[in-house]
């Protein structure tokens, strides 16, 4: 394992000053950040500017872009399969048209690896909704393959196998996994061990989180503190190093403030200790 490839997810806005968000995390002990812009009309030559001369200044790497789309969007088990992703037809062209938009600005700044949420993707792959999402995807997939990147699906909405399925669906080699190790409990979706064992030869990245299942129908899990939930982080990382992986470890806090800096460092510390025991 790559001990020192630990990093963060930093959100981008209007406003950010990437030196010292790069700079802040890089004191903390962090090597690297997925940065995520989850408002399109970011994509601009001034914002891929900042950010490059963030890094270069800030000499920090940024291992992956996240990227939004526009539109109505519910984190929930009611109008999250209508409103996520590119799965809901009615904004499934838009949002193809903005996810593009991410490929060329991810070219600028130097980024191969984009993610997203695709959304609730169908179960039952003859559902009629499913052709057209895989089509969509493959339009998208083969753009970015021409400029030498990776489509990365963060998992959340999807069963693993679903998720597996759909990549060979699509049946090129520029797709990859942004494992949230999260996700899969915070959605019911599944246990994160056990998903490595379905899907890990696509892991090219990762979010280091922890959560609870639901308890109730229409709403996710709670996300909490890693360490406080019930991800067993020793048994993930072990897996990841039995598939080989050897990318990011990237930190990812779903709250503000400084008690988001404070569950970052004592995650980051938690990282090394069990990275070091393991290596």
């Amino acid at each position: 394992m790559n001990r020192q490839n630990i990093g963060v997810m930093l959100s981008g806005h209007r406003d950010t000053d990437y030196a010292a968000r790069f700079r802040e995390a890089r004191e903390m002990g962090l090597s690297s950040c997925q940065i995520s812009l989850w408002d399109p009309s970011l994509y601009t030559d001034r914002t891929a500017q900042e950010i490059r001369s963030a890094m270069q200044q800030e000499n920090f790497r940024v291992s992956l872009l996240w990227a939004g789309w526009s539109g109505p969007c519910e984190w929930n088990f009611s109008a999250g399969p209508d409103t996520i992703g590119l799965v809901p037809p009615a904004y499934r062209h838009k949002r193809l048209e903005e996810l593009i938009a991410a490929s060329d600005f991810a070219e600028k700044i130097g980024v191969t690896d984009i993610a997203t949420h695709v959304g609730f993707i169908p179960e039952n792959p003859a559902d009629p909704n499913y052709p057209g999402l895989i089509a969509a995807l493959r339009f998208l997939c083969r753009y970015m393959q021409r400029k030498g990147q990776f489509f990365l699906f963060e998992t959340g909405q999807e069963t693993p196998v679903t998720m597996l399925r759909t990549i060979e669906r699509i049946g090129l080699d520029n797709l990859g996994i942004n494992f949230d190790t999260a996700n899969l409990i915070l959605y019911g979706r599944g246990n994160p061990v056990d998903a490595i064992r379905v899907f890990g030869k696509f892991i090219r990245n990762t979010h280091i989180k922890d959560g609870f299942y639901p308890t109730d129908g229409e709403n996710l899990g709670v996300e909490v503190k890693v360490g406080q939930g019930l991800c067993d982080l020793p048994r993930i990382l072990r897996a990841l190093r039995d598939i080989g992986y050897s990318g990011p470890y990237t930190i990812e806090r779903e709250i503000s403030g400084d008690e988001q800096k404070k569950d970052i460092a004592d995650t980051l510390l938690l990282l090394q200790n069990l990275l070091g025991r393991d290596g």
